[in-house]
């Protein structure tokens, strides 16, 4: 079992999952962010305290689901879009997980598709047309 929090440990989680890869993504919004994230199946993901100090930030197609702390504002996971069964926790808030353990592998997010009828600029990838 791996625990992690947010920072000021309100939000608090637990993995039943064993971590042997992170990755990074070039999208907006984790390059922005930094994040380094383990890839874990949504049963493998429980929230031990805090389900209601999350905060939800969806944009763009909204099938990502990026939860904060809503009292120290830190990242601690997302429902992915691409597989949206599945959840990347934010490694950095893991404490029973050594950062160095399991290799990063850059993942491409800045080709996503934009489907947003406002795109900012810097929102990177091939805009599609809702309509």
């Amino acid at each position: 079992m791996i625990h992690g929090s947010c920072h000021c440990g309100e939000v608090r989680f637990e993995l039943d999952w064993q971590i042997d890869e992170c990755t990074t993504c070039d999208c907006s919004l984790c390059a922005m962010r930094g994040a380094l994230m383990a890839k874990v199946p949504e049963t493998a993901l429980q929230v031990t305290a805090g389900a209601d100090l999350l905060t939800l930030y969806q944009w763009n197609t909204h099938r990502a689901r990026h939860y904060f702390c809503s009292r120290c504002g830190i990242y601690v996971f997302h429902r992915k879009r691409v597989a949206p069964d599945h959840f990347g926790v934010n490694a950095r808030c893991l404490h029973d997980f050594d950062l160095t353990s399991a290799p990063v592998r850059a993942t491409e997010g800045a080709n996503m598709t934009v489907e947003d009828p406002n795109p900012r600029d810097r929102w990177p990838g091939p805009r599609v047309s809702r309509g």
